[in-house]
């Protein structure tokens, strides 16, 4: 029986806890919630109703906010908290977990000071006591919906084959299902970028825009994931597949996708401002915006609707002239 240690009591964190204690492998599983009074409510009502309300939390999960508690003897750490504090919750971390404990990130986005995925942050952090094993969780995945037993397909990427078929096995459940590959960059840079077009979907339903445009936007929102995951080392075929165009499609079109909620309220014409501080989870394409146009410059490559969410978000321009500066840009082959 395998200790797994989850950080992070969000939905996903929660939903993963879920999930994992169905898995084909039993194991004992410890979620790490920062809220001490959220944690005595899970394990008082057995319920997030916070992050995951209406879903059962199995007796097999225990909550504390207490880290020693939750990283004790755990042989696998997953983090499940946002890209903005990964690094600091981890450096907390790292004097409690075990030289053999090997870890997978789950969260989808860019450190923003750093634009560092989130498997170099875990190296960077865990890399002052020992040399960490790393794999990376992604794809089109709902926390309510996996939680709650429909089926879900994910991606697990790692470079190191053995490891990646150890976790496959742990984690596969009979509506929980993994698939391999070795591209860490690829899907990583995929599980980012997809929540900057969910920002640009959701402004254009906003603005009451049809199938056509969003059609469009989805497109070459995937051409340009691809342009730069495979500059910077990533594969053509990851952004292809479940942790790219899989994970593009939910995130664009699902109703629970919380950056979409950010770029419909945007095309409804109210301020981000108004819109960040009535949600209670984080929307990661906000921050990843800004991280992604640096590596793009650096590698010289294009990002025009990466560029324009920006200028959406962070300078002040409207949807409708984002959209318009797109259309009008040179005309080129495909």
């Amino acid at each position: 029986m395998s200790r797994i240690a989850i950080l992070g009591g969000g939905s996903w964190g929660t939903g993963l806890a879920v999930v994992l204690s169905s898995s084909r492998r039993k194991h004992e599983i410890r979620l790490w919630v920062r809220d001490s009074s959220l944690a005595e409510s899970i394990e008082q009502h057995r319920e997030n109703k916070a992050y995951l309300p209406g879903v059962a939390v199995p007796a097999c999960v225990m909550a504390s906010n207490k880290l020693e508690e939750v990283l004790h003897e755990a042989q696998i750490v997953v983090g499940a908290v946002p890209s903005a504090h990964t690094r600091g919750i981890l450096a907390l971390a790292l004097p409690l977990v075990s030289r053999d404990a090997v870890f997978v990130s789950a969260t989808k986005g860019l450190e923003p000071a750093t634009h560092l995925r989130m498997s170099e942050v875990i190296s960077q952090v865990v890399n002052a006591r020992f040399v960490p094993n790393v794999a990376v969780l992604s794809g089109p995945s709902f926390a309510a919906e996996a939680a709650q037993g429909e089926p879900t397909a994910v991606v697990l990427a790692s470079r190191d084959a053995a490891l990646g078929a150890f976790l496959q096995e742990e984690f596969s459940g009979p509506t929980f299902r993994l698939y391999t590959n070795d591209d860490v960059v690829g899907v990583e840079l995929a599980g980012a970028m997809k929540n900057v077009m969910a920002i640009a979907a959701g402004a254009c339903q906003g603005l009451g825009l049809g199938a056509n445009s969003l059609a469009a936007l989805i497109t070459r929102g995937l051409a340009e994931m691809t342009r730069l995951a495979v500059a910077l080392g990533g594969k053509q075929e990851t952004l292809s597949g479940l942790a790219g165009m899989g994970d593009l499609i939910l995130t664009c079109y699902g109703a629970q996708s919380r950056n979409r909620r950010v770029g419909f309220e945007l095309g409804q014409g109210r301020s981000l401002a108004e819109i960040l501080a009535g949600m209670t989870m984080v929307a990661e394409g906000v921050g990843t915006t800004a991280a992604l146009l640096p590596l793009a410059r650096e590698n010289r490559i294009e990002l025009p609707v990466t560029q324009q969410v920006h200028s959406i978000l962070h300078l002040g321009n409207s949807p409708r002239e984002a959209i318009r500066a797109i259309m009008e840009r040179p005309l080129k082959k495909e």
